[in-house]
């Protein structure tokens, strides 16, 4: 079965992810957690209200958490920032937005005939989720349940930084995973079809019961 993104029914926006510079953020976070905006100014060479800035329109959009420090010191505790990996560190913004997909999804699911979903409840839950992430992202995927895939071409972005592409890459394929482990189910990243042409990109899925 193949599905093009859904609608959401919000509004369209100017993603927390168009920027490169919260792009940029957000690797850091990823490949290291609980960092400090003091680390991430050094790391970019940002203003530090720059990226103060940037860091709370990701945590806005449930890319982002922030912790205080655990000091046994003297002094004022350090803000740590980690992204939301759904499994080390949660978002409550990622969690409402998993479950009002999931119910979305289901009320779709309802109301437009079609065949029965190949898929596990769990996992068409976490297809809901992921499609909207995307969708808000500003990407309008293509889903193909019985193949796994989820072609995202053309990818603007990788056109408009086609300099930054692997950073890029990287950063989406993590919050696609975020996304699906906040969401919960069999399904996981399993990485993307290599192509010639930077703006083609479809990320395959793997299924946990051996799916592939």
């Amino acid at each position: 079965m193949n599905n093009r993104g859904m609608t959401t029914g919000r509004p369209a926006g100017y993603s927390a992810i168009s920027s490169y510079s919260r792009v940029e953020i957000l690797h850091l976070v990823q490949e290291h957690p609980q960092r400090t905006v003091a680390e991430m100014v050094a790391s970019t060479g940002l203003h530090p209200n720059t990226v103060r800035e940037h860091l709370q329109r990701l945590i806005e959009d449930g890319y982002v958490v922030s912790a205080a420090e655990d000091r046994k010191t003297r002094g004022r505790p350090r803000v740590l920032y980690s992204a939301a990996d759904g499994d080390a560190a949660s978002s409550a913004v990622q969690r409402r937005k998993v479950r009002a997909a999931a119910e979305r999804g289901d009320l779709m699911r309802r109301v437009i005939p079609g065949p029965a979903p190949e898929l596990t409840p769990a996992a068409l839950h976490q297809i809901d989720a992921l499609v909207e992430d995307l969708i808000d992202a500003g990407f309008d995927p293509l889903v193909d349940e019985t193949a796994l895939t989820v072609d995202l071409t053309p990818c603007a972005q990788a056109t408009t930084q086609a300099d930054h592409r692997k950073v890029l890459c990287s950063v989406h394929l993590g919050l696609m995973q975020g996304v699906l482990n906040e969401a919960g189910g069999p399904l996981s990243i399993d990485g993307m079809r290599s192509s010639c042409d930077p703006r083609e990109c479809v990320v395959h899925l793997l299924h946990a019961g051996g799916r592939s």
